[in-house]
């Protein structure tokens, strides 16, 4: 089985670590590219292996043409694979989080306002 997730033009699969489930893939992106006419980037995109091997992994991107990734990762400006119990993984979403509070937005705003304008933002970082 194999699942997926979209955002506008990025894609991310997520399947059982398999030689069918790589021959599925592969036959899916033809399929992609025969009835779109838009073909995949391999050269942006990357293999992941949970619990496998860096060899394998790199065996099985050699197998697509892409490259072999490590965990952890960013996707979408958020962290994948890293341990979210420490501190320093969260570092660059507070970052993003206080890049779009600019400070008059604080000091113009009610408290309730506030509260608002983070509920907001705090909702939206992982879409954005």
């Amino acid at each position: 089985m194999i699942s997926h997730l979209f955002y506008v033009d990025d894609t991310l699969f997520i399947g059982e670590w398999s030689r069918s489930n790589l021959k599925n893939l592969t036959r899916i992106l033809r399929c992609f590219h025969a009835s779109s006419g838009l073909k995949v980037n391999f050269f942006k995109s990357k293999v992941f292996g949970i619990g496998a091997t860096s060899a394998e992994t790199s065996n099985w991107a050699n197998i697509l043409g892409c490259e072999a990734g490590s965990l952890p990762f960013t996707y979408l400006g958020v962290p994948i694979g890293a341990n979210m119990n420490l501190v320093k993984n969260w570092k660059p979403i507070i970052d993003k989080f206080h890049s779009n509070l600019s400070s008059w937005k604080s000091k113009t705003l009610s408290f309730g306002g506030r509260l608002t304008l983070i509920k907001s933002v705090l909702g939206n970082l992982p879409a954005y």
